[in-house]
C-alpha cells in the first residue's frame, strides 16, 4: 500500500530522496511520465487528438511540461498555456520548443482569447498549475484564468479528459479546503503519495479518480511516523486472496450465514447472498422471516435457509434461539441488511447480542416470567454488523461488549453518526480520523463508507480504498459489500484484511460494471455482485 500523508511529510520524503542522490529533477520526469501516460490510456487513438496543458511557474508546472513533451511524442497536438514566467533557458522548455510544441505566454494573450480557443478544442486538459505548497486564497491572475477556462467549459457540448498534477490547483492538500474556481478533475495523479486532503471534503469531490505515481521515492517511506495510513493497491490486496486448492470441497471455503431481508426489502437478502457466494464461499445460509423465505428461494437457488419466526413480516424476538442452534456450523455471521427497525426484530438483536432470554415457569400456585442467558460474544462467529442492524444496535447499552473482538462493522455516514452522535457533517470533514478514532475507542474494525471507503482496524492500522465512482451510488450496493466481506471472513481472512479486501473487490466491481454498460447510471447493485469474479480475476493476474 502506498502512504498517506501531508505536505510537510512530503516535503521531508522529497528532500531525503534528494539527499540521496534522487534529484529533483529525476522525481520531475517521473511525475511527468505518469501524468502523460494516464492522459494516453484515457484518450482513445490520441494521435492528432488535442492536448492542453495549463503550467504553472514552480515544479507542478514542470511536472506539466514534461507531460506536455511524452504527450506530444506520442502523437498528441500538445499546447501548454503558460500561467507566470519560467527560467529562460529551462531544459524542459528547450525540448518543448524542439517538438514544435505551442507554448503561450499568459500574460502576452489579450483578454484570453487564445486560452479561450484552446480549450474550446481540446481532447484533454492537464491541470499543472499548483500543486501540494498552495494555501488558500488563489492569486487573482490564476482565479481569472481557471474562471475562464471553466466558462468555456460549461458552454462546450461534451468535456475534455481533466487530468491534474497532484492536486487540482486550489485545493489545500493537507485541509481539503478548496477555491470556487478549482476544475473539477476526472482523474488526479498524485505524486509519490496520496495527500490527505485529497481524502477531505471538498477535495475528495474535485480530485476524481486518485491514481499515485511512483516518483522513486518509496524507498524513504520508513522516515514517517505515524504513517499506517495507507491507499491501497491492487498489489497488496492480491495477497489476501484465499487459496482455491483443486482438492477443494464447499467445506474449505467456509459456511456464511446471513441474517437479512424483511417484508419491506426482500432484496436485501438476496443481493448480501450473491455477494458472499460471489466472493467464493463454499456455502451461504440466509436466514430470513418466514413470510418472505419462498419468494426468494428461486432467486438465489444455491442457497440454504434458516426459516426465523416473524412478526408481521419482520423477524421476530424468538429468532434468537433458532439462530442460537445455528452457530456451530457457521463460520462468519452477518446481520443486517434489509431487517427493518420494526420494534420485534429490535428485541431479537438484543436478546442475540448477549441478551436474555424471558420464558415463563410455574412456581408454587402462580406463574412467574425468569431471564436465562442466551448467547455471550465469545459463542458468535465472527461477525459483520451492517445497515439496519448497525441502527438498531445503536439503541443497546454498551453494544460494543456485545460483540466478539474485531467484529466489522460497516456504517455509511449516516449510520455512522447514528452510532457515535457526531453530525454527518462532522464525521465527512475529517473521515480518516472519525473511522481511526471510533475504530479505537470501540474495538471493532470500521468500514467507513462512501468515496474513498476508510478501514480502520482498532490498533490504528488504517487503509483508504482507491474508489469514488457513482456506479455505486445506487440501492443494494452496500448489501452487496456486506456479503462479500462476510464471504471472506466465513473463509479464514483476518477481520481487517477481509474488510479492506472485499472493499476493493467491490469497488472494482462497481467500475467494471460501468464499464459493461457504458457508464454508471445505470448500474445496479446486481451487476456490482456479478462483476466480483471478474474483479477477483484481474488481482489473481496481477504479477
Amino acid at each position: 500500500m502506498t502512504k498517506i500523508v501531508s505536505v510537510e511529510q512530503m516535503r521531508q520524503l522529497e528532500e531525503a530522496a534528494n539527499a540521496s542522490g534522487w534529484t529533483y529533477a529525476d522525481m520531475m520526469s517521473m511525475a511527468g511520465a505518469a501524468v502523460a501516460g494516464e492522459v494516453l490510456r484515457r484518450v482513445p487513438r490520441p494521435a492528432g487528438r488535442r492536448a492542453v496543458v495549463l503550467a504553472g511557474s514552480g515544479n507542478n508546472g514542470g511536472d506539466g511540461l514534461v507531460a506536455a513533451r511524452h504527450l506530444a511524442e506520442a502523437g498528441m497536438q500538445t499546447a501548454v498555456y503558460l500561467l507566470g514566467k519560467r527560467p529562460a533557458h529551462e531544459a524542459n522548455m528547450e525540448a518543448l520548443r524542439q517538438r514544435g510544441v505551442l507554448v503561450v505566454e499568459g500574460e502576452e494573450d489579450q483578454r484570453h482569447r487564445v486560452l479561450g480557443n484552446l480549450v474550446t478544442a481540446c481532447d484533454a486538459l492537464v491541470d499543472s498549475v499548483l500543486g501540494t505548497g498552495f494555501r488558500l486564497p488563489l492569486r487573482p491572475e490564476v482565479a481569472t484564468v481557471l474562471s475562464i477556462v471553466r466558462s468555456v467549459l460549461d458552454e462546450r457540448k461534451s468535456a475534455p479528459l481533466i487530468v491534474a498534477v497532484d492536486a487540482p490547483s486550489g485545493v489545500d492538500c493537507d485541509t481539503g479546503e478548496s477555491s470556487p474556481e478549482t476544475l473539477a478533475a476526472d482523474v488526479t495523479v498524485t505524486l509519490g503519495a496520496a495527500k490527505v486532503g485529497l481524502l477531505r471534503s471538498p477535495g475528495v469531490r474535485l480530485a476524481g479518480r486518485l491514481v499515485i505515481a511512483d516518483i522513486g521515492i518509496g524507498a524513504h517511506f520508513g522516515l514517517l511516523t505515524g504513517g499506517n495510513v495507507e491507499f491501497v493497491s491492487a498489489d497488496e490486496v492480491r495477497r489476501w486472496l484465499p487459496a482455491r486448492p483443486l482438492d477443494a470441497h464447499k467445506g474449505t471455503f467456509g459456511t456464511a450465514l446471513l441474517v437479512v431481508g424483511s417484508v419491506n426489502y426482500p432484496g436485501s437478502a438476496v443481493l448480501a447472498g450473491r455477494g458472499a457466494y460471489r466472493v467464493g464461499t463454499g456455502l451461504v445460509t440466509l436466514a430470513v422471516p418466514a413470510a418472505i423465505q419462498a419468494s426468494l428461494v428461486g432467486s438465489l437457488p444455491e442457497a440454504t435457509w434458516v426459516v426465523l419466526p416473524e412478526e408481521v413480516g419482520v423477524i421476530a424476538k424468538g429468532a434468537a434461539e433458532v439462530l442460537r442452534a445455528e452457530m456451530g456450523r457457521a463460520t462468519a455471521l452477518l446481520i443486517g441488511p434489509g431487517i427493518g427497525r420494526e420494534t420485534p426484530t429490535a428485541t431479537f438483536l438484543e436478546r442475540f447480542l448477549a441478551g436474555t432470554e424471558t420464558s415463563l415457569r410455574p412456581a408454587i400456585g402462580f406463574v412467574h416470567e425468569r431471564e436465562t442467558p442466551l448467547l455471550d460474544a465469545s459463542r458468535l462467529a465472527p461477525l459483520v454488523v451492517d445497515a439496519d442492524g448497525l441502527r438498531l444496535m445503536a439503541g443497546l447499552p454498551d453494544w460494543t461488549k456485545r460483540l466478539p473482538p474485531e467484529s466489522i462493522l460497516t456504517p455509511h455516514p449516516g449510520e455512522m453518526a447514528a452510532l457515535t452522535g457526531e453530525s454527518i457533517d462532522a464525521i465527512q470533514t475529517d473521515r480518516i480520523a472519525a473511522a481511526r478514532g471510533w475504530a479505537a475507542q470501540w474495538g471493532h474494525v470500521v468500514v467507513l463508507k462512501g468515496a474513498h471507503t476508510v478501514i480502520a482496524h482498532p490498533g490504528g492500522q488504517t487503509a483508504v480504498l482507491p474508489f469514488a465512482t457513482p456506479a455505486l451510488a445506487h440501492a443494494g450496493t452496500g448489501d452487496v459489500l456486506a456479503g462479500a466481506i462476510v464471504g471472506l471472513r466465513a473463509q479464514g481472512v483476518k477481520p481487517f484484511e477481509a474488510a479492506v479486501l472485499g472493499g476493493y473487490l467491490h469497488g472494482r466491481a462497481g467500475e467494471i460494471a460501468a464499464e459493461r454498460l457504458n457508464g454508471s447510471d445505470g448500474v445496479l447493485a446486481s451487476d456490482v455482485a456479478e462483476a466480483l469474479p471478474a474483479a477477483i480475476a484481474e488481482l489473481r493476474l496481477v504479477v
